[in-house]
């Protein structure tokens, strides 16, 4: 039964019936309970036909037959019974590539339980929770200077920055509705019982999705008004055969910090940034479509190049020779300009390889070229955002 009924279940069915698991196992300490299963289970149907209504709104559960989703719900149970019993002893610091068990369950994460998660994750934010009384940390703000600030020294993230950066990742190690820090506005003679410290943290989200700091721009779907993720901010570009300045590096740390923060307080964060930000910052893979999704344009030029080459590759009949005559003819006629090089979210113009500027395009090396473009492309955030990642694990459990 349980091979024929894995036959019927490709990622696509596995995700949903993982959604359909999530949408009706609650979080409370009775939704694991073996008296719970063996009830939900046994309320499934049960038949040797596809029940159309009981999954109505899961298109490629609706053609399975009902016995062989039962089946498969007794099955992803099982498997989450048995990571439930194993994940507390696992080390997620491992970075990918390294560990062998962490990688397999990274690579099967979407099977795992959403009250499976939140219990590991929980118990592992009260295990690494910092004792610590809010009235210990009292920082100052200039509200004043903040509000006209002409340097980014002068804002209030920057300020906050200063203050808290060499003991962060152990101050905001705190519990659910805790007040991290006791913000003081300077010649405002106020008394933080809580609102000024919400409204301090209001004021470093909106500089943080703002140009009065270098560590986030706009995306470039914005700048050209085209596209979706108009409103979104992304990481700033760097030179990439450069390293990014210490200071700026430590306040991409002390970003992820403050995520780490609201994570462990259940403080929001009104901050605006896209998908891919978010997907890097849990070990998910960066696509063209994430990079796409915030600019429209980004690949255009290769995309279009490569089409015309398939063009002129389909239309001729004079054979391999013949075809490659006509695409070098392509490059030195029509794409004479290009060279390795590439346009960044910024704007700006880097080169791909070194030397890259001085290398033309041909037809020898156009695939390699556009291998180094989606690379770029593709990692053009990597840094900043790993930075981020750090500060948020100093922070946040790994588990």
């Amino acid at each position: 039964m349980v091979e024929t009924a894995h036959t019927h279940f490709d990622r696509t069915a596995d995700k949903q019936v993982m959604k359909f698991m999530n949408q009706n196992i609650k979080f409370d300490e009775n939704s694991l309970s073996h008296e719970f299963i063996i009830n939900f289970i046994e309320t499934l149907p049960a038949e040797s036909i596809p029940d159309s209504i009981k999954y109505a709104s899961f298109t490629c559960l609706c053609n399975i037959p009902s016995v062989y989703i039962q089946t498969r719900v007794k099955f992803l149970y099982l498997f989450n019974i048995f990571l439930q019993r194993t994940l507390p002893d696992i080390d997620f610091s491992v970075t990918s590539g390294i560990g062998f068990i962490v990688d397999r369950i990274r690579s099967v994460r979407h099977y795992i339980l959403f009250v499976i998660k939140f219990e590991i994750f929980n118990t592992a934010l009260t295990r690494t929770a910092v004792n610590l009384e809010s009235s210990e940390v009292n920082i100052k703000f200039d509200i004043v200077k903040a509000s006209v600030a002409e340097h980014q020294e002068d804002t209030m993230f920057y300020q906050a920055y200063k203050q808290l950066k060499s003991d962060a990742s152990r101050i905001f190690r705190r519990m659910e509705g805790e007040q991290v820090w006791k913000a003081t506005y300077v010649g405002m003679f106020s008394n933080d019982q809580g609102g000024p410290y919400r409204d301090s943290i209001t004021r470093i989200c909106t500089e943080l999705c703002s140009t009065r700091l270098p560590l986030f721009i706009l995306c470039p779907n914005e700048r050209t008004n085209n596209g979706l993720n108009r409103d979104r901010w992304i990481p700033n570009v760097f030179p990439p055969n450069q390293s990014i300045p210490i200071d700026i590096k430590n306040q991409y740390r002390f970003v992820g910090q403050l995520m780490g923060m609201a994570i462990r307080t259940k403080q929001y964060l009104d901050v605006r940034f896209p998908i891919l930000l978010w997907k890097q910052l849990i070990h998910e893979e960066v696509t063209i479509e994430d990079i796409e999704a915030i600019d429209i344009s980004s690949f255009a030029i290769i995309n279009e190049m490569e089409e015309n080459i398939r063009k002129v590759k389909s239309l001729n009949e004079c054979g391999e020779s013949g075809v490659n005559n006509n695409c070098d003819y392509l490059f030195s006629s029509i794409m004479t300009e290009l060279t390795y090089d590439v346009v960044s979210s910024t704007g700006q113009i880097y080169e791909l390889i070194s030397g890259g500027f001085h290398i033309r395009i041909t037809a020898p090396n156009f695939e390699d070229y556009c291998m180094h473009y989606r690379q770029y492309r593709i990692n053009e955030f990597y840094r900043q955002i790993e930075f981020i990642r750090q500060g948020l694990y100093s922070v946040g459990p790994w588990a």
